[in-house]
């Protein structure tokens, strides 16, 4: 990590947005080291604050990723946001929407100037094989009202002793890019776009209309990989997704079935 900390700021950050993300935004929060973005959204969606609550941190004390893992997110020198959104939809008709998440921040990195962007179902931002950030979508439900959390983590220029800790390979922004710098405020408002116009779009349409668009971030489809579930492991070879988002697992026997995110964990078999 080098240069002076590039700091979040509010006003740049909303001078970034569409018309669309103002016209849907209804706070935008910033915060020095909350102990995590989904946990503050979470509470003020039982507070019953509107759709369109966004809030950006820092640093997280406490940010997680899927299965309870830590997100090593340290000051600066990444991305931590999340959006509350509540749908008018039943609980579920949001299958794929962690997908559909994934594609808003796969277009944010591609804005960016950033080429070969991918997607690890079902929720992991990839480049070149390495993890440049993931994906974390809480649910729940107040007064009768569905709402969910989308939580997203982005490596923008990670300092090696942090990157020493993450137990996969990763790559950030900055090594991307040959040392450029972009402005996290800049990046914030992109993926606020991004976020708010697939949301939008995934209530009208639900992520059948994003299949297309998932199998062009795809970076698994074809390959040998391997399931592992509470009780048991599954390998076969990976065909996509279909219209709900489910994983399409062809198996040994050449029978292809779906399984869905929730409690799996996904590796690619060397």
């Amino acid at each position: 990590m080098s240069g002076a900390l590039d700091l979040l700021d509010r006003q740049l950050i909303l001078a970034g947005l569409t018309a669309t993300a103002q016209s849907a935004l209804t706070r935008l929060e910033l915060f020095a080291t909350p102990d995590s973005t989904n946990a503050y959204l979470q509470a003020g969606a039982r507070e019953q604050w509107p759709s369109g609550a966004v809030c950006l941190a820092e640093q997280q004390s406490a940010g997680r990723g899927r299965l309870g893992r830590c997100w090593q997110s340290p000051f600066g020198a990444s991305l931590a946001l999340s959006l509350l959104w509540r749908f008018h939809l039943p609980p579920d008709a949001l299958s794929g929407l962690s997908l559909a998440t994934g594609i808003a921040v796969a277009r944010t990195v591609q804005t960016l100037g950033v080429a070969d962007v991918g997607l690890k179902w079902p929720n992991d931002v990839w480049w070149r094989e390495r993890k440049l950030g993931g994906i974390l979508l809480e649910s729940g439900s107040d007064a009768g009202a569905f709402y969910v959390v989308a939580g997203i983590g982005l490596n923008v220029n990670l300092p090696s002793h942090t990157g020493a800790l993450i137990d996969q390979p990763w790559v950030d922004l900055r090594e991307i890019l040959n040392g450029a710098v972009i402005s996290r405020n800049r990046i914030a408002a992109t993926l606020i776009n991004e976020l708010i116009a697939a949301f939008i779009r995934f209530e009208q349409y639900g992520f059948a209309d994003l299949t297309a668009e998932w199998a062009t971030f795809d970076v698994i489809a074809g390959r040998r990989v391997r399931l592992q579930m509470l009780n048991r492991v599954i390998t076969g070879i990976a065909r996509g997704v279909n219209a709900t988002g489910a994983l399409l697992l062809e198996t040994a026997s050449g029978e292809i079935k779906p399984y869905v995110g929730g409690e799996i964990s996904l590796r690619v078999e060397p």
